[in-house]
């Protein structure tokens, strides 16, 4: 290479690199390697959105002119063109980019993948914003958006009409349960949910119907599945649908089965793009190695630390092996982090460096050291959320908004002591990934029962649980009994009780008399029975209990969501004695009524740790971190699930912006039980130089055994109360305020009582503020100050 091409490349590459200056040295490798398999390794909070836009955009701004290593052909106007423009001085936009361009790539020879329609849709827009309408000719979308484009062209060769349709997994469960019917299964022993998962996982491994029956040819119940599956792919076909995890299995099997219909789309999709690489399947993988085989140009983003779903099929094994798949391919670390603290970035290095299965990277940041991780260990489950609490209104009194507030846990069931305290306070918040603990369809189920025990003429609740589970009593039936009571002016569980009297209703009367029956039963026994008695008594009697136990996973889980619903019986009991049934559901309509904002408000978000996955929040509260629950019990016995649950606590450390909280308690009630639990090993695997501990359970406890080792209290008739040895008699308290008066409260601020209704043993207070509108607060936790008008 002679001098004067050197110099037309050096200026090229100083072009090239001050259009991109913006970027670090690392994404800028990610950015100009295009040719060739690469992995980018992108660690938590590293910018691997921008990265995959700078790249797109490089691809069709410039080709491969960074690291092509010859000119091409140019003039000596354009050398000179091109040092100007390294040199720093204004030339004209349009003959520089023709002097530059090298290969330009089209933008429908690039396809992204993506695996959320809302990464797609930011990936567009950005495009959009930067490239104009090339970034709209850019294929850009999920796994299944692709594959439906290749199938609906293509799918004819499989003996589908291109005008399929798509079964969602209500329209599958109906299709299972035909087949469970027509093969003469029983239901109970093949739960419709637990087939259709192993069906899924089945196509996850793209194994036909055919394949999986020799495989598990030896294995009885594995038979009936294969059964079951070849039955379920027959009925889909004869009605021209697929469902989601067809999508993929059907293009794989498209591309595989016609080299020129897998040559054409190899041509088309020149580039491949795929970002949370870590997250694939079987499936998923092989569409991605076929699509690139003829070129492999094809770039990987993902993060190994951040593979948290192996629940639902994917398998870290693709992106820990993936330099072994694709040869040569170049490995780029991101590791610069524009998000947290060092302090949080210390501890998650620490973490998840106790993972074997992982190919290794330190983050890092110029953000500064930040504060210490707070270790905080309460004595239970309601210390631990009421510590929560305090921190978002001390938060929210030094500037911070509430949404800058995030909670997360490992299981659902755990948001409802949170959930509790928050309402307590007044502070409103949002569950993400999930529905709110009182508004799960089970427990407003279990709920509508003890509302009927409690008041039988309450209608909606009546019609809520008349028929569920299914026990003969139709819409029409219940159209009936409506009609009769609105006519005859009784409520429709009186009618009920009369059903024989009523020609109407005479052919249904055996099963509407069983349900009466056994409602009044439950009454009967209600005064007699403690609440959390009762409420298994309802589980077991209307055959709730059974019907979620034979619903697979999902029936687990909401059976878990009822333990905890147990919970707050048991909790609610032992606080409010005289309060009973009809105390509780009061109380519970108290969340409801407070809780019914508007999506747009700011609030405290509440979540599974799966569920926060590529979101961050300034403060961070990571609740529950006890052995047996994070990691899990059943993970303990397994290196691969232990090391899943570690990546899960990786994940939500590196949520964190600016403060994180690890909270622990020391005894825990949930799913109705109580446990004690050694704090997480997570918790000890951070490096104790970068904790702030407090342990209020070990506070609690030398303060019992100080009480324990005193003298015992003498008692003082005059004034009818004990008085410890050395003591004064204390000062009666309450509540300083009253209605009309002006308050202050940390979170809403400024605002006058407007009513105060006695409640158990508190007070509810109506308060509007100057701000933030009326809300209804209880005054223990409120910390309401009265302010001299």
């Amino acid at each position: 290479m002679d001098v004067r091409e050197q110099q037309f490349i050096n200026a090229r590459k100083t072009i090239i690199e001050r259009a991109f200056g913006r970027m670090n040295p690392m994404q800028k490798q990610a950015v100009f390697h295009v040719n060739g398999p690469v992995l980018i390794l992108a660690g938590a909070g590293s910018g691997k959105t921008t990265v995959l836009i700078n790249r797109i955009a490089y691809l069709l701004h410039y080709g491969n002119a960074y690291e092509e290593t010859t000119p091409g052909s140019f003039t000596d106007e354009e050398l000179a063109l091109v040092k100007r423009a390294a040199d720093g001085e204004q030339v004209d936009a349009l003959s520089l980019d023709y002097a530059m361009h090298l290969r330009p790539v089209a933008p429908w020879n690039v396809l992204a993948i993506t695996f959320t329609n809302k990464a797609a849709n930011e990936l567009k827009e950005r495009l959009r914003a930067m490239l104009g309408e090339d970034g709209d000719r850019v294929n850009a979308g999920t796994f299944h958006y692709i594959c439906l484009r290749i199938l609906r062209r293509e799918i004819g060769a499989l003996g589908y009409s291109s005008n399929f349709t798509i079964y969602d997994t209500d329209d599958s469960l109906r299709v299972i349960k035909d087949c469970l019917s027509e093969l003469s299964l029983d239901e109970k022993m093949f739960p419709p949910k637990s087939m259709l998962t192993k069906i899924s996982r089945a196509k996850d491994s793209l194994l036909t119907p055919e394949a999986f029956l020799r495989e598990n040819e030896s294995d009885f119940k594995l038979r009936i599945v294969g059964n079951v599956y070849a039955l379920y792919q027959k009925k889909l076909k004869e009605a021209n649908a697929l469902d989601f995890d067809d999508i993929i299995c059907m293009t794989v099997r498209v591309l595989e089965a016609d080299e020129d219909v897998l040559s054409h789309y190899q041509n088309l999709y020149r580039y491949l793009m795929v970002d949370e690489y870590q997250d694939t399947n079987h499936a998923q993988y092989r569409l991605v190695s076929l699509l690139s085989g003829k070129y492999q140009n094809l770039c990987v983003v993902g993060d190994d630390d951040q593979s948290i779903y192996k629940f639902r099929g994917a398998t870290i094994e693709n992106i820990l092996s993936f330099e072994e798949e694709f040869g040569d391919a170049k490995v780029i670390r991101l590791e610069q982090n524009y998000r947290s603290t060092q302090t949080i970035l210390d501890a998650a290095n620490a973490l998840i460096a106790h993972n074997n299965a992982r190919k290794g990277k330190n983050l890092w940041t110029e953000n500064g050291q930040g504060r210490p991780v707070i270790s905080y260990r309460a004595v239970d489950e309601t210390g631990e959320a009421s510590y929560v609490v305090r921190q978002i209104e001390d938060s929210v009194a030094k500037g911070l908004k509430l949404s800058d507030n995030a909670v997360l846990y490992r299981t659902n069931a755990q948001s409802s002591a949170v959930e509790r305290q928050l309402v307590r306070a007044g502070i409103s918040y949002r569950i993400v990934g999930g529905t709110k603990f009182y508004d799960r369809k089970e427990i407003r189920d279990v709920l509508a029962y003890l509302r009927v025990i409690a008041n039988p003429s309450d209608t909606v609740r009546l019609k809520r649980i008349i028929n569920e589970p299914k026990r003969g009593i139709g819409d029409t039936t219940v159209s009936h009994v409506e009609e009769i009571a609105s006519r005859v002016g009784e409520s429709m569980f009186d009618v009920m009780k009369q059903a024989g009297s009523y020609a109407v209703l005479a052919k249904k009367s055996a099963p509407l008399d069983a349900f009466v029956s056994m409602i009044e039963q439950l009454r009967d026994c209600k005064e007699e029975m403690q609440l959390e008695e009762l409420l298994d008594a309802v589980m077991e009697q209307t055959g709730y209990g059974d019907m979620l136990a034979l619903q697979g996973r999902e029936g687990q889980t909401r059976l878990e969501n009822v333990a905890e619903l147990k919970s707050s019986l048991i909790k609610y009991e032992a606080e409010n004695p005289e309060g009973g049934l009809e105390g509780f559901l009061e109380e519970v309509s108290l969340f409801t009524d407070l809780d019914n904002l508007n999506e747009d408000e700011d609030r405290v978000i509440l979540m599974t740790m799966h569920s926060a996955k590529g979101l961050e929040f300034k403060q961070v509260y990571v609740i529950g971190m006890e052995e047996n629950l994070f990691p899990s019990y059943q993970s303990s016995t397994s290196d691969a699930d232990l090391e899943e649950e570690r990546r899960l606590a990786y994940v939500a450390v590196t949520r964190a912006k600016e403060r994180l909280f690890l909270l622990s308690a020391s005894q825990r009630m949930l799913f109705g039980h109580t446990s004690r639990n050694q704090p997480s090993r997570f918790l000890r695997e951070i490096p104790e130089n970068l904790l702030e501990q407090h342990d209020d359970a070990a506070r609690a406890f030398a303060s019992a055994m100080s009480r324990a080792s005193k003298p015992k209290p003498t008692y003082t008739p005059e004034i009818g109360r004990s008085v410890g040895v050395g003591e004064k008699p204390a000062q009666s308290g309450g509540i300083s305020y009253g209605v009309g008066d002006v308050v202050s409260h940390k979170v809403f601020g400024r605002g006058t009582v407007v009513s105060m209704t006695p409640m158990a043993n508190d007070t509810l207070v109506e308060v509007r503020f100057d701000t933030k509108g009326t809300k209804k607060i209880m005054a223990n936790f409120a910390k309401l100050t009265k302010i001299d008008a």
